[in-house]
This record gives C-alpha cells, sequence and structure tokens, in this order.
C-alpha cells in the first residue's frame, strides 16, 4: 500500500505560485484566530479559500487536524468536485465541502467561505427571531443577512441549491440549528465579517439572559450602517486589522506561515 506523505512547507511553496503561497498562509492564519477566538468545534468547521488564478481550485482544511495545528502547507488543495489537485496525505470533511462548493460555484466573489458552529451562533441560530437589533455590531450583520433552515448533516447535493438561494448575494448566512456562514472576496473580510457576527450573537444571548426589555435599534440607522462603516475603515475592511491579527499570531506561534 503507497502512502503519500505530507509535504514540507519548502516542497510545496516550490511547487505553487506565489499568489497561491500567500493565500495559504492567510487561510492557515484564519483557523488559527478561529482557534484563538474559541470558535472551533474541535476539527467539525471548515473555512475554505479560492486559490488565485484561472483554475477553479480551493484550499480546506485536512479532515482530523485541529485548527491550531494548521500550517500554510498542510492545506488541501482540491477542485470543485472536492477531489484534490495537489497530492496530500489528508482527506476533507465531505460535509464541509457540500457547502463550501455550493458557494463557490454560485457567486464568483465568494473568494473565501467560512463556516462555525459556534456557541453563540448555534444558540441564536436555534431562535425563531434570528438576529436582533440590539447591538452596533448587529446592524452590520442586519445589512447582508440570509437564513437558512436546517436539513441535517450537509451530505446531499440536493441541499445545494436552496443554500444558495437563501444566501443570495449576502455576506453573512445563518443556517438555523446549525451555525454562523460568512462569505467574502478576500480571506481577511470573511474572517472581520464572522467577527462580527459571533460578538453580535453573544451580545444578544447575554441580553436576553438579563431578562430586561432590549431597546431596538432605528432601521434608518440599519439602513446607513454599512456606508457608515465603510467610512470608519476607509473602506478597507478587514483589510485595516489583519496585519496586526497577523503580528499577533507571529508573536504567538508564527507555525501557520510553515
Amino acid at each position: 500500500m503507497n502512502v503519500v506523505q505530507p509535504l514540507g512547507a519548502d516542497a510545496v511553496r516550490s511547487r505553487v505560485s506565489a499568489a497561491e503561497w500567500e493565500q495559504r498562509v492567510n487561510l492557515a492564519a484564519c483557523y488559527r484566530l478561529v482557534s484563538l477566538n474559541h470558535w472551533d468545534d474541535l476539527i467539525f468547521t471548515h473555512i475554505s479559500a479560492r486559490v488565485p488564478g484561472p483554475g477553479h481550485h480551493f484550499l480546506l482544511n485536512p479532515y482530523g487536524m485541529l485548527f491550531e495545528e494548521i500550517t500554510a502547507s498542510s492545506l488541501v488543495k482540491v477542485d470543485l468536485a472536492g477531489k484534490k489537485v495537489m497530492d496530500s496525505p489528508y482527506d476533507i470533511n465531505p460535509a464541509g465541502f457540500t457547502i463550501h462548493s455550493a458557494i463557490h460555484a454560485a457567486r464568483e466573489d465568494a473568494l473565501c467561505v467560512l463556516h462555525l458552529h459556534s456557541i453563540n451562533g448555534i444558540a441564536v441560530s436555534s431562535q425563531k427571531c434570528g438576529v436582533l437589533p440590539i447591538s452596533q455590531q448587529s446592524t452590520l450583520v442586519l445589512t447582508s443577512l440570509g437564513y437558512h433552515d436546517y436539513e441535517g448533516i450537509a451530505l446531499n447535493d440536493d441541499e445545494k441549491p436552496r443554500l444558495v438561494r437563501d444566501l443570495g448575494e449576502n455576506n453573512f448566512l445563518m443556517l438555523r440549528n446549525h451555525g454562523l456562514l460568512t462569505v467574502a472576496d478576500s480571506i481577511p473580510d470573511a474572517f472581520l465579517f464572522m467577527y462580527l457576527f459571533e460578538v453580535t450573537c453573544a451580545i444578544q444571548i447575554r441580553a436576553q439572559a438579563s431578562g430586561e426589555e432590549l431597546i431596538k435599534v432605528d432601521p434608518k440607522i440599519i439602513a446607513g450602517a454599512r456606508a457608515n462603516s465603510k467610512k470608519v475603515t476607509r473602506s478597507a475592511g478587514g483589510a485595516l486589522a489583519w496585519p496586526g491579527l497577523l503580528r499577533k499570531l507571529d508573536r504567538l506561534d508564527p507555525s501557520y506561515r510553515s
């Protein structure tokens, strides 16, 4: 039996473009940041990123590795059918790629898809009210939010059209009874969107626990939230915070770059 051995960082780097290697480093960093924020669910969620270039190839986590272990070279490169296009001893989570491949195929701007089973996210996803407009963070989420009803573990390709329909052109998708998902044209933006989504859910759960009547934000404020956010970030979005987040990871453990 021939067993494919993992390639070292230098070997992988020599076989991919500079743009792909940069994407790998950023995606590995995103996995580490999710772990650092305690949003991971052991090995059972996924972040995918499209490989720069004309091919429809994607990077995904090796199934079985903790997010805190993922490195640039360990990421698995697959096509839209989930088949490996570069040697790797690792498999991918089939349920994970059902969700991700559907969105990547339908949305040309979906260069990064981030899906989590965070505790706060699942708690809010189980509430009929969904996301409530009770925080500044929620106003940003509510400008671009869809909902998708739970259909069980995502193994059925028949679910893909409904998933794509419910996401629409939004950047945020609440998977009912399941978790949170963000879509963006960059890894930094997908991470920033998930940060806002998760914080929104955490605030909501805490506010509801107080038992006090909740004050809701005026819909007019929500309507202008996205434009105001662009002003605050100078239209840079997640890219404004990303270098600082990488510096933080480098201080803690720079092995994600290998």
